[in-house]
């Protein structure tokens, strides 16, 4: 495992292979990861634990655990963690393409 520290939490990659990457996104409660979009990259998303504030396109709604969703390239998101939350994330292979469109944290 490799693990990543980041403004809002940490990543924790678990696997990354040529056919998908998984890691385990851990949010401090208040925290927003940036609103942006991949071009290429599909991700998959499941909650474990807490609850987020989750945008997909216009569309923002709460989540809790149990909950799965799929964010195909080219779709604006953005998870904000209303609780401490736990995400489990499957994508394609993790590439250079985020595009970053509103960040907290002054990255580009």
């Amino acid at each position: 495992m490799h693990v990543v520290e980041k403004p809002w939490g940490r990543e924790v990659w678990w696997a990354v292979t040529d056919r998908y990457a998984g890691k385990r996104l851990e949010v401090r409660a208040g925290a927003s990861l940036s609103l942006q979009y991949h071009e290429s990259k599909l991700e998959t998303l499941l909650m474990v634990a807490g609850r987020i504030s989750l945008r997909i396109g216009d569309e923002e709604r709460e989540v809790g655990p149990g909950v799965a969703i799929t964010v195909p390239p080219g779709t604006l998101h953005r998870m904000r963690a209303i609780t401490d939350a736990v995400i489990y994330e499957v994508s394609t292979p993790e590439l250079e393409d985020v595009v970053r469109v509103q960040d907290d944290y002054g990255r580009s």
